[in-house]
This record gives structure tokens, C-alpha cells and sequence, in this order.
């Protein structure tokens, strides 16, 4: 008997095996697979990481100059007609004008009609605008824009109750 339960033993051990192999064989090609696709995604973040610093420094270099030397603020020129044409020429509204100065569109209206003129600081302002294409004053709106939305606090609204009518 001793050699029966050793022969069924074997080949129960031998069939077994042979039902895992059939199992981890597979598994371990798709292993293999997954591994070249992880390596493969890995480089491609790496790139797309280096690609990303590289934008960022460009954007960074990028920054549009709103610098003007003094000379240049008491060389210019300001009347409501020219501040006007810049507005024109840069293809900007009254409202966009107004946000890129920090002022309020009423100021920029009476600067146009001639009713008051605008302080030393918005006068560097406009002179650097004179320098810039509508394009970069583009730019900057949108970053002034995007800087105002983040700003805005949403203003909790009172809760509106019903009231009920007796019958």
C-alpha cells in the first residue's frame, strides 16, 4: 500500500503543478506587460514634467514690463484724445482700461471727456501701455482677470422663508 499512496501523491503533486503553471504563466506574461507599460508612462511623465518647468520659466521670462523710467512720465503727453486713440489702438473697452489701471470706468470716462486728468501712477501706467502690443495688454488682462475671480468671496445670501397663510 505504501507504494499506491506514494504514486498517488506524486501525480496529484504533479497535476497540481501543472494547473498552476497553466494559471501563473499567463499572469506572469500580463506582469511583464504591465511593467513595460508603468516603465513607458514613467518616462512619458518625466518628459511632460521637464516640458512643464521649461514653459514655466518661459512664462516667468515672459511677465510683461509695466516699468517706466520718470523722464519718460514728464516727457509724455496726456489729453483726453490720446488716451482715447491708445484705447483704440490697443483694442480695449473702458471696463478693460479701467481694470488694468485699478480705477473705476467712470474715472476712465472723465479722463476721456477731459474732466479730470489721471494721477503720477496712472500716468506710468498709460506710457508703458503706449509701449505694449494688444497682444501682451491681452496677457495682462486675462492675468488681472484671473486675479480678481480667485479674490471674490462669495456673499452668504439670507434664507428665504415662506410665509404660510391661515386657513
Amino acid at each position: 500500500m505504501g507504494k499506491v499512496e506514494g504514486i498517488i501523491k506524486s501525480e496529484i503533486e504533479r497535476l497540481a503543478k501543472r494547473e498552476v503553471r497553466k494559471i501563473s504563466v499567463p499572469l506572469g506574461k500580463d506582469v511583464r506587460l504591465l511593467k513595460i507599460t508603468v516603465s513607458q508612462l514613467r518616462k512619458t511623465v518625466s518628459a511632460l514634467e521637464r516640458f512643464a518647468t521649461h514653459q514655466q520659466k518661459e512664462l516667468s521670462k515672459a511677465k510683461v514690463p509695466l516699468e517706466v523710467a520718470p523722464e519718460e512720465i514728464k516727457i509724455a503727453r496726456f489729453s483726453p484724445r490720446l488716451i482715447r486713440s491708445l484705447r483704440k489702438r490697443l483694442s480695449i473697452t473702458q471696463k478693460e482700461l479701467a481694470i488694468l489701471a485699478g480705477i473705476t470706468v467712470g474715472a476712465v470716462h472723465q479722463w476721456e471727456s477731459g474732466k479730470f486728468k489721471p494721477s503720477s501712477n496712472k500716468k506710468a501706467l498709460i506710457v508703458a501701455l503706449r509701449k505694449l502690443r494688444r497682444r501682451d495688454v491681452r496677457k495682462l488682462l486675462d492675468e488681472k482677470k484671473a486675479g480678481r475671480v480667485e479674490k471674490k468671496v462669495p456673499v452668504p445670501r439670507r434664507k428665504v422663508t415662506k410665509k404660510l397663510r391661515k386657513r
